[in-house]
């Protein structure tokens, strides 16, 4: 299986991104990872909550492939712990699917779009953060999710 995260916007905090690319460098030894950055919409400020939804829909629809088992980091997902997304990452290999992508939408969500072709929700945490630091949040749970999952150290630490 492999699993890829798609965000829009680049990161704009230079350590935030160096951190991003440790984890995804050390989630390299256990899964094929992809980590894909979509570009923003241009000119949002002439554009209302909605037709930027609508926008940030049809850019992520040209990245997700038919076959692609999609769960989006939404807020009205469902909350795992740290074991529990792990044992829910076990499930997804062990179902056979291709390609496992979750979806970081952008600031105002996901337009209904994405949430039709969506394949699930999960919830990082009932607090808001912001959509880059839900970038690292989530790639580092999955780095923990693997170390669980082999029974590594990591965890707890």
């Amino acid at each position: 299986m492999k699993i890829k995260l798609i965000a829009i916007g680049k990161t704009d905090h230079k350590y935030m991104g160096l951190m991003i690319d440790e984890y995804v460098k050390r989630l390299g030894f256990y899964i094929s990872f992809d980590f894909q950055i979509l570009p923003d919409i241009k000119n949002t400020k002439s554009l209302t909550e909605k037709q930027q939804k609508v926008k940030e829909g049809e850019l992520l629809l040209k990245h997700i492939d038919a076959t692609d088992v999609v769960i989006l980091l939404d807020e009205k997902g469902k909350g795992l712990s740290s074991v529990g997304f792990s044992e829910y990452i076990q499930k997804k290999m062990n179902s056979g699917i291709k390609q496992l992508v979750f979806i970081i939408g952008g600031p105002y969500g996901f337009d209904d779009v994405i949430y039709m072709r969506a394949n699930g929700k999960i919830s990082l945490s009932q607090m808001t953060f912001s959509h880059q630091m839900i970038r690292l949040f989530f790639i580092e749970q999955l780095y923990r999710a693997f170390t669980i999952l082999k029974n590594e150290p990591y965890h707890h630490r």
